[in-house]
């Protein structure tokens, strides 16, 4: 198993930029994949964005591309998420989740460990 600890969540106003960041320990980080997803008030868990083991391949949903970036540094055994013009709509609390896979995937039944949740709000 692997622990997944996320932080960087917070209140910021719309086009504002925020970066998550989630720690993995326990097993070895470099050697699965990693994705971002988000679950707002009355909706569906959904998927923000993935990226593959080295980093090499990512992923993003239409809703954020061109907005958000996953990143990844395995030397530090962390996975991010750079949020930039954000807005109201993306207000939800985001999960990390690791893959015990070195591929993406956008499907949360791929991903066997899932981190606490960090609240994301945009106001108008």
């Amino acid at each position: 198993q692997v622990q997944l600890v996320e932080s960087g969540g917070g209140l910021v106003q719309a086009g504002g930029s925020l970066r998550l960041s989630c720690a993995a320990s326990g097993r070895t980080f470099s050697s699965y994949a990693m994705g971002w997803f988000r679950q707002a008030l009355g909706k569906e868990r959904e998927f923000v964005a993935t990226i593959n083991w080295s980093g090499g391949d990512t992923y993003h949903a239409d809703s954020v591309k061109g907005r958000f970036t996953i990143s990844r540094d395995n030397a530090k055994n962390t996975v991010y998420l750079h949020m930039n013009s954000l807005k109201p709509e993306d207000t939800a609390v985001y999960y990390c989740a690791a893959r015990f896979n070195r591929f993406i995937s956008s499907r949360d039944t791929d991903f066997g460990s899932w981190g606490q949740g960090t609240q994301v709000t945009v106001s108008s």
